[in-house]
């Protein structure tokens, strides 16, 4: 599992250092895409297999489900990690999540979610003051 949260710098050719922690479960083979929030979501290969396997079981007749599939799988690349942990992050998926130098990765489960850090942490306060709304919805639905 995919946890925590670590700040990295991009280096001026364009390379990520992913955590030592994480290089494992995480693979040789990434495929990173467009997230939502403005975020980049990055997976481990097999799970990416997953989940472009449920989103090809959407109805293709939907408008949305077209955008989605569009936006999600149109923006996606894979990539290698290096002997040393990088990968390099594509121009087009930098400028999306509006990417500085300082990155802040952050473990959600079955991926690893790719942010700016100054967008990351206007992020977290916002999000930080609704959790316990937030709470009491998942416990509506039986989660919490």
């Amino acid at each position: 599992m995919l946890i925590g949260e670590y700040t990295h710098k991009i280096d001026t050719k364009k390379r990520l250092s992913f955590p030592s922690k994480w290089r494992k479960e995480l693979g040789k083979k990434l495929v990173i895409t467009r997230g939502l929030d403005n975020c980049l979501f990055v997976y481990p290969l097999k799970e990416w297999q997953r989940m472009t396997e449920k989103i090809a079981q959407l109805p293709l007749g939907q408008a949305d489900t077209r955008g989605f599939n569009r936006f999600f799988l149109s923006g996606a690349v894979e990539v290698e990690v290096d002997s040393v942990g990088r990968i390099l992050v594509p121009d087009f998926l930098k400028d999306f999540a509006k990417l500085s130098n300082k990155v802040v990765l952050a473990g959600v489960h079955d991926r690893v979610e790719m942010w700016d850090e100054k967008r990351w942490e206007d992020y977290k306060k916002r999000i930080e003051k609704q959790a316990d709304a937030l709470a009491e919805k998942l416990g509506d639905v039986g989660i919490l």
